[in-house]
């Protein structure tokens, strides 16, 4: 049983990041497509790095630096797999009208001037909001580190829904999202939830205060009004669905986290 579920976690780093994984790791679409509960586990270890990486070079180099090679090192640990899945959906649904040309254009591998504009300006406004946060006064030096934490387990966990609520749309069997993307059953969103919930939760015990738990409110609204959106274009989502979703919900997280923070200031 152990040796299972150390294969699914496996399958799923292996998957989402960079990292290397053992060489007795199995490839099968089963062990793909199972290891979807640890997404939001893999969230762990990615705002892990980028917290690592910001608290120790804060001290050999500005704040600013520091936070901007913070998300260098995320970027790196995942391969800008979730960074391309935003660029495709601001390519697919910026230069397409019809269903079948939006999944079209987001299949191109080629970046295009709606992901370019989208994507520089999703990762101005993380480092942007990281900043505020970093320069806020009374906000610990040592929250940022926690809520990058906190934002990249939460945020795949926002992802994460679409697997149990929704359909994949692409039909094609050469889709490397495809294995992922079959129906969760509801004990496995569960656990997956759980993951992404408990650095929230942690983080709110440390402060010994209910209000960060608000976050799960406009994390509720990124999920519906993007799950409408896609099901009324596309009828459904995609691999690239996932990564955008994922990426908004991270900014989502921050911003909020900064309006908090300087409304009670």
């Amino acid at each position: 049983m152990m040796r299972r579920q150390l294969e699914l976690f496996f399958t799923a780093l292996m998957f989402y990041t960079r990292v290397p994984c053992p060489r007795w790791i199995g490839h099968s679409e089963e062990l793909l497509n199972k290891s979807t509960v640890y997404f939001p586990l893999i969230g762990w270890l990615v705002g892990g790095v980028a917290a690592l990486a910001f608290g120790g070079l804060q001290y050999f180099f500005s704040v600013d630096l520091a936070l901007l090679l913070s998300m260098v090192a995320s970027i790196w640990m995942t391969g800008a797999f979730h960074e391309d899945g935003f660029a495709d959906v601001c390519d697919g649904f910026g230069g397409g009208w019809t269903q079948q040309r939006i999944l079209d254009i987001m299949k191109d591998s080629r970046l295009g001037t709606y992901g370019a504009a989208g994507l520089g300006l999703l990762l101005a406004m993380k480092f942007c909001a990281l900043k505020s946060l970093a320069d806020m006064p009374g906000f610990s030096p040592w929250s940022l580190p926690v809520l990058l934490v906190v934002a990249h387990a939460l945020s795949r966990a926002t992802a994460l829904t679409f697997i149990f609520t929704h359909e994949y749309v692409r039909a094609n069997e050469d889709s490397k999202a495809k294995p992922v993307a079959k129906k969760m059953r509801l004990p496995e969103l569960l656990i997956g939830l759980g993951f992404g919930l408990l650095p929230l939760l942690a983080y709110a015990v440390w402060l010994r205060s209910l209000w960060p738990l608000l976050v799960l409110l406009p994390l509720w609204l990124v999920k519906v009004y993007l799950a409408r959106f896609f099901q009324r274009w596309i009828g459904g989502y995609t691999g690239d669905c996932l990564g955008a979703t994922q990426q908004v919900a991270e900014v989502v997280i921050y911003l909020f986290f900064c309006s908090s923070l300087w409304i009670s200031t």
